[in-house]
Formats: structure tokens, C-alpha cells, sequence
């Protein structure tokens, strides 16, 4: 091989790379909101168990996220080259589940605050479920936040070429796995070090690191609700977001085509899902009664 034709690979291999570059960084902000939401679900998850079994389990919830996005990716990129036109429906069904999770936590919210006076039980009993079936549980919610991570990158590098559409997607879901569940794992840990600290500061006759400490302790719960508010918001916005960019007549529509507009647009979307889903509670009984 000529020098020539070396530097023009080379210039090639760059040119590649620059491009998976810029789309990677379009990519990671579109699926942001997805990720903040998968880090509160994960979090709150996470902090049912007890200390000694968070991280092994939060390893084993990490394994299955990563064998969901093996089973994800090869099926995205066959859809991309072969039914492009699939990846607009499949965004919008994500988005309508997206919505309904989001509405369904609002709903819960404004129930608990209508109703905090009265003794609830609660509809799930969190405790009586296995260390394994909430693996199970959590395991499922990541392969369906996983598709629309995928999907998602996949669809803001649609139209670039197909090894630029590996690289980028590909690497976006594994950075997306690596990241939610690494800061997960030091979330559920912050409680552990406020205690290591208090304990530190009362054999040192420190306040300061008491004081630390007891302040680490207090923030997990606080930060674990602010989360959940965050990744509910997130939810609403960019399911809100895929339906303004992907129906062509509420794409038009300029005063929805704004943060607020989207939020409400997910809003509206998972009450209505809410009501139907609840509707068909009420008939099917009865036909099959």
C-alpha cells in the first residue's frame, strides 16, 4: 500500500470518527431525559434493599440492562436498514408508555395528598416480593426505557452512514448503562459514608464530621423523591417531544412546540391511557362475567 492511500484511510477513519463525535453529543442530549428517568427509577429501586445486598444487586440489575441492549441493538439496526419506516411508530408507542408512567406517578401523587389523612394500605406491598422478582421487575422496565434510548439515538442518526449508526447508538447505550447504574451505585452508598463519617467524627471528637455525616445520612431520601420529580418531568417532556416531532399535525401546532407544551401534551396522553387502560378494567369483566 502507497503512503497515498494509507493517509487517505487514515483521513477517512478521522472523518468517521469527527462525525460519531458530533452525532454522539446530539444523541446523549435527546436521550437525556430518558436517562434521568432511568437513574430515579433505578435509585428508588435500589434503596428497598437492604445495605449489605444494594450492590450486588444493582450488579445483577446491570448485567440484564446490558443483555437487554444486546438484544436491542442488532434488532434496531436491521429495522434502520430494512423498515426505517418502523422507528417513527415504535418512538411513539415508547412515548405513549412514557406518558402513562409519568401521569400514573402524578396520579399517585394527588391520591396520597387527597387521602394522607386515612390509613392506606398500600395497593403492592413492596416487601413481600422476592430480592428476585424485583430484579425481575426492575430488569423489565430497563429493557423498555432501553428501547427507547436505542430508538432514540438510532433516530438522530437516521440518515448518516450505517457504521456511523452502529458506533454512535451502540455507544450511547453502553455509556447510558455505565453511567445511570455507576451513579446509582454511589447514591444508595451516600447513606453508608454519612454513618462512616458520624462514626469518624464521635471517635474524633470532630462536630464537623458529625455534622457531615448526619447531612450525607438525611440527603439520600431527599435526593431519591428529588429524583423521582426530576425523571417524572423528564417523562412528560420527551414523550411530549416525540409526539411534536413525529405527528405531523401537533408538529405545526407552534405554541406546543415548547417545554411546557410537550410536558402538557405527555401529560394529556397518559391520562388519557390511564382512562382507557381503566376502562377496559370495567368492560372486560363484565363480557366475560
Amino acid at each position: 500500500m502507497n503512503i497515498g492511500g494509507l493517509f487517505a484511510i487514515l483521513d477517512d477513519v478521522a472523518a468517521t470518527l469527527d462525525d460519531v463525535a458530533v452525532m454522539s453529543k446530539v444523541a446523549a442530549k435527546k436521550t437525556a431525559g430518558i436517562l434521568g428517568d432511568d437513574l430515579a427509577v433505578n435509585a428508588n429501586l435500589s434503596s428497598n434493599f437492604a445495605s449489605n445486598r444494594e450492590i450486588p444487586v444493582l450488579w445483577q440489575i446491570a448485567k440484564g440492562s446490558f443483555m437487554n441492549k444486546l438484544i436491542i441493538l442488532p434488532l434496531a439496526f436491521l429495522l434502520s436498514a430494512f423498515a426505517p419506516w418502523a422507528i417513527a411508530p415504535i418512538l411513539i408507542a415508547g412515548a405513549i408508555y412514557l406518558s402513562y408512567e409519568g401521569a400514573e406517578k402524578v396520579e399517585e401523587y394527588l391520591h396520597y395528598r387527597k387521602h394522607r389523612h386515612l390509613a392506606q394500605t398500600p395497593s403492592r406491598n413492596i416487601e413481600d416480593e422476592t430480592e428476585q422478582e424485583k430484579i425481575k421487575k426492575a430488569i423489565r422496565t430497563d429493557f423498555i426505557l432501553s428501547i427507547e434510548i436505542v430508538v432514540l439515538a438510532l433516530s438522530t442518526v437516521k440518515n448518516e452512514a450505517l457504521l456511523t449508526q452502529v458506533i454512535v447508538t451502540s455507544l450511547i447505550a453502553i455509556l447510558a448503562t455505565i453511567g445511570v447504574y455507576g451513579l446509582v451505585a454511589l447514591l444508595v452508598r451516600i447513606d453508608d459514608f454519612g454513618f462512616h463519617l458520624s462514626a469518624k467524627g464521635e471517635k474524633k471528637q470532630s462536630a464537623w464530621l458529625k455534622k457531615v455525616g448526619t447531612f450525607l445520612i438525611n440527603l439520600l431520601p431527599k435526593l431519591i423523591k428529588a429524583l423521582t420529580v426530576i425523571g417524572v418531568i423528564a417523562m412528560l417532556l420527551v414523550a411530549g417531544g416525540i409526539f411534536t416531532h413525529n405527528i405531523d399535525f401537533l408538529h405545526h401546532i407552534t405554541w406546543l412546540n415548547n417545554m411546557l407544551g410537550e410536558i402538557a401534551i405527555g401529560l394529556v396522553v397518559g391520562f388519557v391511557t390511564i382512562g382507557i387502560l381503566k376502562l377496559k378494567e370495567l368492560v372486560l369483566p363484565s363480557k366475560t362475567a
